[in-house]
């Protein structure tokens, strides 16, 4: 066994140690619990277990080796992730706490009507699993480098760790592991930026002192045949880049399963300072991904220009073996560099393998690899486990307690959300084998259908009293239906690699129409057909005013 594996095991062994201790120390038997932890957790713990459900596989393993080949392209990741929480905490999460429910698809029942808040459940599991798939791979993925495992066995073993401790702590227990996995992932992130600037720039904060490098690594980009790293729109098209970076923060501020992050904090207010916490953590990791990026780009492209392919650092051969890495047949020495597998380069990487190999590409010792690999599983297992969540809750509070079998019991409902986790840890381990394009692509898929169904229906919800339920249902279903037609039509006809989309629009940035559809449709639907009762009317308006909701003994039994 080599130094990276030992050293990965006892980082891996310690953090999955952690996770499951608090997981039993944090273990619920009622559905208060299991869904809004009670609603008791402060606003700082909040903000971190935010920042932690929020930075996911796609953010920690994924992002910067998008940024890396996109360049100045991939800003459109960084603005929107991070724009969305704005939106967030000004239009949505304040409001959603003082209704004083479990679920999203709960509020849009109580807003609009009974079956559309089935939509809105069917809706939430869709874009919970397309999101989970993400998470999965990414965790298959580090298992598969680090511990001699295939991506099958990495994303099997993932799982089965983060169905364990969901099942057990349900939110309670998910929001406190969510705490420690920040640690885990921010400290695994950092160090490793803070050594490489040290040694190419002299000074160790990378946000400071990446642009050091940028005429060396643009120079060396054109080299490789690809565009210059500081060339905006040299990937995308202006047109893209734009819906991108919107449908990325309008799917941000509609996704299920950050949402109820702000239905377990103590108030209103803790619900706003949890944003603005969440903001700040995340934030230490967003403005170091563009600098992690373009030290690693650099650092591999100087470690394998111009090398013989027999003779090419240690670190390909390792990832090689996963099937990240690939070189060439016809190549004897390297000479071109793609991430696009179709592109026939010298050497083909992975946009997933960046920030994993990154301490093996810069030459860093084995504890520092072992401590990345452990922050790569954080970050996938914390936002795994609250989609999970959101299946759970959609299956098992919206669709078994409201439909199947409305008189039921607390340890029934919690016993029915635990089943419906362990059949969507199934079906995400298959998507995780099987993923339709890169991690953070199949994150941007589920941004895009959660701003194409969730965000225009709860905004409208809270700030337009006209909008009734026939026309919520089909402003969500056009939405919804506009937006996954394109992604699987552009996935089915030109493949994920491709930029050859109609209108140069790409399936990452088709949300931002989906979401106009969806708008269009609630508005000319709502205005044609009966206006909400009088009593939905008034508890929309009061909903928008600091005084408390006052709840009816009919509401209370539910």
């Amino acid at each position: 066994m080599s130094d990276i594996q030992i050293w990965t095991l006892v980082f891996v062994g310690l953090s999955f140690g952690t996770y499951l201790t608090i997981a039993w120390r944090s273990r619920v038997r009622e559905t208060k619990g299991f869904y809004v932890a009670g609603q008791g957790i402060p606003a700082v713990a909040n903000g971190a277990a935010v920042a932690a459900d929020w930075m996911s596989a796609a953010s920690f393993i994924s992002m910067a080796g998008l940024i890396a080949f996109l360049g100045s392209d991939g800003s459109v990741y960084l603005m929107g992730w991070t724009g969305g929480y704005v939106l967030l905490a000004l239009l949505l999460a304040p409001y959603l706490r003082k209704w004083g429910k479990f679920t999203v698809p709960e509020f849009v029942g109580d807003r609009y009507s009974e079956y559309v808040r089935l939509i809105a459940a069917v809706a939430a599991i869709i874009v919970s699993f397309t999101y989970v798939v993400g998470q999965m791979r990414g965790g298959g993925i580090v298992f598969s480098r680090f511990l001699n495992l295939t991506i099958e066995g990495g994303v099997a073993v993932a799982a089965g760790v983060i169905f364990l401790y969901a099942v057990l702590g349900g939110m309670k227990g998910i929001t406190w592991t969510q705490v420690a996995q920040y640690t885990v992932m921010i400290v695994a992130y950092l160090i490793p930026a803070w050594t490489i600037a040290q040694k190419m720039t002299g000074f160790p904060v990378p946000q400071v002192t990446f642009g050091q490098i940028l005429d060396e690594l643009n120079a060396l980009s054109q080299e490789f045949g690809l565009e210059q790293y500081t060339e905006a729109f040299a990937v995308r098209p202006q047109l893209d880049v734009f819906l991108v970076t919107l449908s990325l923060m309008i799917g941000t501020a509609g996704l299920p399963h950050v949402i109820i992050r702000f239905y377990t904090t103590k108030s209103v207010r803790g619900a706003r300072f949890s944003a603005l916490w969440a903001l700040v953590f995340i934030g230490l990791l967003y403005t170091t991904a563009p600098a992690v990026g373009a030290f690693t780009k650099l650092n591999l492209m100087q470690s394998v220009n111009g090398v013989a392919v027999d003779a090419l650092p240690a670190w390909v051969n390792n990832w090689a073996a996963t099937g990240l890495v690939t070189v060439s047949d016809s190549a004897s020495t390297i000479t071109t560099l793609s991430n696009d597998p179709a592109s026939g380069a010298d050497l083909i990487v992975n946009n997933d393998i960046l920030v994993l190999a990154t301490p093996e590409i810069a030459g860093l010792p084995a504890p520092i690899v072992g401590l990345v690999a452990a922050g790569g599983l954080a970050a996938a297992m914390s936002t795994a486990a609250g989609l999970l969540l959101v299946i759970s809750s959609s299956v098992s509070h919206d669709l078994y307690f409201r439909v199947v079998k409305k008189p039921t019991s607390d340890s029934r409902r919690l016993l029915v959300g635990r089943i419906a986790m362990g059949a969507a840890v199934l079906v995400a381990i298959y998507g995780g084998i099987n993923p339709p394009a890169y991690v953070a692509q199949v994150v941007a898929f589920a941004f895009g259908l959660a701003a194409s169904t969730f965000f225009p229906i709860l905004v409208l919800g809270i700030f337009w009293k006209r909008a009734n339920a026939v026309g919520a249902a089909s402003g969500m279903i056009s939405g919804l239906a506009f937006t996954g037609a394109y992604m699987l039509y552009t996935l089915e006809v030109f493949g994920t690699s491709s930029h050859d989309y109609l209108f140069g629009i790409s399936p990452e940035g088709i949300g931002a129409l989906g979401a106009l559809v969806n708008v269009v449709v609630t508005i000319v639907v709502s205005k044609l057909t009966t206006p909400p009762t009088e009593h939905v009317q008034e508890m929309v308006e009061e909903l928008r005013y600091p005084a408390k909701r006052v709840v009816s003994p009919a509401a209370e039994t539910e």
